[in-house]
C-alpha cells in the first residue's frame, strides 16, 4: 500500500470529517460523533498549541490521521507528547495506522526530542492495542471507567513508549 503522510491543512476540513464519521474510526476515539465540518475547519485552521497532526493520503484521499499532543507550557512534560489516531473504516488493518505510527515516531524521535509518547486506547480496541505494542508501547495501568461510548462506561489502557535513548519503561 502506498501511504503518502503530510502536515495536515486547513482545506483537508471536509475529508476529516468524513474520517470521523465512520462507526469503527469514531467507536475508536475519544471524539463525538456527527463532527460538524466547522468543527474541523476551526481546528484545522487554528490548532491548539503543542498539536502536530498529520494526514494518510492514498490515491489522492484522506484515510488517516494522528496528533501529537505536545505540552509546550509545562516545562516538566515538554520531553512527551499524546497521541490519539484514527483510520478510515474500510482501511483498518491494512497498513495506514503502521504508515501513521511510522511518521509519529519519526517526527517525536529525530525532529522533536521527545522521549516519551503515550495514549489512551480502549480496552476491546484488540486491532489498535497489537498496532501500538509492534512499536514498543507497553500498558502502564488500566482506567476504570474512562469514557462512555454507545451508552456505557468503558475501559481503557494507558499506553506508552519511551523513545530511542531512553531507558525502557519500569512496570511494577
Amino acid at each position: 500500500m502506498n501511504v503518502q503522510i503530510r502536515h495536515a491543512i486547513p482545506a483537508d476540513f471536509e475529508a476529516v470529517t468524513r474520517l470521523f464519521s465512520g462507526p469503527k474510526a469514531i467507536g475508536g476515539t475519544f471524539q463525538l460523533p456527527y463532527p460538524s465540518p466547522e468543527l474541523w475547519r476551526k481546528r484545522l485552521a487554528e490548532p491548539e498549541s503543542g498539536l502536530t497532526s498529520l494526514v494518510a493520503i492514498l490515491k489522492d484521499d484522506l484515510v488517516g490521521m494522528i496528533g501529537l499532543h505536545t505540552y509546550p507550557h509545562q516545562p516538566r512534560r515538554r520531553h512527551a507528547s499524546r497521541l490519539g489516531m484514527t483510520v478510515r473504516d474500510d482501511l483498518q488493518g491494512q497498513g495506514v495506522g503502521t504508515a501513521l505510527m511510522q511518521a509519529a515516531i519519526d517526527l517525536a524521535e529525530r525532529w522533536m526530542n521527545l522521549t516519551r509518547l503515550e495514549l489512551e486506547v480502549f480496552t476491546d480496541n484488540e486491532p489498535a492495542i497489537r498496532l501500538y505494542k509492534k512499536f514498543d508501547f507497553v500498558i502502564e495501568g488500566t482506567l476504570r471507567q474512562f469514557a462512555f461510548r454507545d451508552g456505557q462506561f468503558v475501559d481503557a489502557y494507558a499506553m506508552a513508549r519511551l523513545c530511542s535513548g531512553a531507558a525502557s519503561p519500569q512496570l511494577p
